[in-house]
């Protein structure tokens, strides 16, 4: 007698070998070894690649920037910097003969926003594509598009502010691309999920600043852009949409992954409750967490260097070792949190509502109280970095909280929802570093403090409303639906209604 996941299996186009035992199943789920474990492997170096290009201009710009000259060209290029100078980065770029730019804070805070200026327009309409057309070609171009404008960012800056702004711009929206399309590949290949993200945010950190020193700061864009390049030679080859078309996989593995999904399966036949979702405020709630949360994220991966080679006068390989170290230890803390979130509800320390708005208080409350007074403590570098660390530290937590939110709201819409969250993140990176910029440009002891303290009053005005409106139980509105002949689906069941 044929299970239903045999039957779906065979529905899908693959065979039933009833010679295929548990312990050969057991080895496909656990093998190290298999084809989806290299597909997640390729992938992971792949958002490995973005996020360095996302991060290379906020270490470079240290070094791109003329901080001796008072021109009043926006885009002024000169080969060597006054010679008098004693600045730290003057002398290093003087060795290197790297151009720089007499670029005001307004300026550069565009520069570093503009990444995001049209990636809040791309996550929903990117997951619809990769969803009809695959995700193959979708995170493929955007990586090899995104790749191709890092290299081509030194000539840009050289020609000038705007067309470095569009391109910019551009990359950005091809980033959006990678990250949010490759979600229709996850549901159908299921790799391990990892985090990744501040791997390449701390790592391009690290070795953006020796590069800087060593080289020259073109050689950030040149170095990471062709990484990005050599990935796509990886990808196009190697990966496709699915397991059903995959040349190179086994009839056994390709049997575990569709039997695996195939037990999922919830098709119901409903469509996305959007009425319903905007009258939400459990869910808005989490939109609003996002954007006041990311305002800050943003804030300080795009700054930090910026911070510490202004403010603190270190060098340019002190400034990307330092500037990564926040960074390093938030990255550890995100898997700790999330350890940690798991046992207390696991042994029913406490309720996940509870747990969910404790950690995003915890998270909250403690970086943004240790942000505040950062300025006033800038004579200690041991003490600013102190601060800076344990204020990545405690944001880490929010991961566990309020971002992770809408998995236990609305499970069945969190490709959806994630799209959503994505739009309001990127609105958010592309307005905070624009007014941080504009703060710092108009005096530059006073702007960093209003940058801190405007941060750090955005987020608890987030935190207060996540902690009135939030909720951790599944939303039983989201998931009733009219349906035909007098019943609803609720919640994956179909329930008649009584005349």
């Amino acid at each position: 007698m044929s299970t239903g996941a045999d039957l779906k299996a065979r529905e899908g186009g693959i065979p039933n070998d009833s010679n295929l035992n548990m312990t050969q199943e057991q080895s496909f789920k656990k093998g190290c070894c298999s084809l989806r474990h290299g597909l997640a492997f390729i992938l992971h170096l792949c958002n490995f690649s973005v996020y360095t290009q996302q991060m290379n201009l906020s270490i470079a710009i240290t070094a791109m920037v003329n901080t001796t000259a008072a021109s009043s060209h926006a885009n002024a290029s000169i080969e060597r910097p006054t010679t008098d100078s004693q600045d730290f980065w003057n002398e290093t770029l003087q060795e290197s003969k790297a151009p720089v730019y007499d670029w005001t804070p307004e300026i550069q805070g565009i520069l570093l926003s503009s990444l995001n200026y049209g990636s809040f327009l791309a996550p929903i309409p990117t997951g619809y594509v990769a969803g009809v057309f695959g995700a193959k070609y979708v995170v493929g171009l955007g990586l090899l598009v995104s790749s191709v404008l890092t290299l081509f960012i030194p000539l840009a800056a050289e020609a000038g502010v705007a067309l470095l702004i569009v391109l910019r711009v551009i990359q950005g929206m091809s980033q959006v691309m990678v990250l949010t399309g490759q979600y229709s590949m996850w549901a159908k290949w299921a790799p391990p999920l990892e985090r990744r993200s501040m791997l390449g945010t701390f790592l391009v950190l690290i070795a953006g600043g020796l590069l800087c020193q060593a080289l020259g700061w073109p050689y950030i864009f040149y170095i990471f852009g062709g990484i990005g390049c050599a990935c796509c030679l990886l990808w196009f080859p190697l990966v496709y949409d699915d397991p059903q078309n995959h040349p190179f996989i086994s009839t056994g593995e390709k049997r575990y992954i569709m039997c695996s999904l195939a037990q999922e399966d919830c098709s119901l036949g409903w469509s996305l409750p959007i009425k319903a979702m905007v009258k939400s405020l459990p869910l808005w709630a989490i939109v609003v967490s996002y954007f006041c949360e990311y305002w800050l994220l943003f804030t300080i991966m795009a700054y930090t260097p910026t911070y510490i080679s202004s403010v603190l006068q270190a060098n340019l390989r002190d400034s990307g070792i330092l500037s990564a170290l926040p960074f390093m230890f938030g990255c550890v803390c995100i898997i700790l949190g999330g350890l940690l979130a798991d046992f207390l509800l696991s042994r029913n320390i406490l309720r996940l509502v509870t747990i969910r708005k404790l950690f995003t208080a915890l998270g909250v409350l403690v970086s943004s109280g240790i942000l505040v007074p950062l300025p006033w403590v800038s004579s200690s570098l041991s003490t600013t970095m102190a601060f800076l660390v344990l204020s990545s530290v405690f944001a880490s937590l929010c991961d566990s909280g309020a971002l992770i939110n809408f998995l236990d709201i609305a499970p069945r819409y969190a490709g959806f929802l994630k799209g959503l969250l994505q739009v309001f993140s990127y609105l958010a990176g592309g307005i905070a570093p624009t007014v941080a910029g504009f703060f710092i440009s108009q005096d530059s002891e006073f702007g960093w403090r209003n940058v801190f303290l405007l941060a750090a009053a955005i987020d608890v005005v987030g935190l207060l409303f996540y902690l009135i409106f939030g909720r951790a139980e599944v939303l039983q509105i989201l998931y009733t639906f009219p349906c035909c002949h007098g019943k609803s689906i609720r919640d994956g069941r179909t329930v008649c209604h009584e005349s």
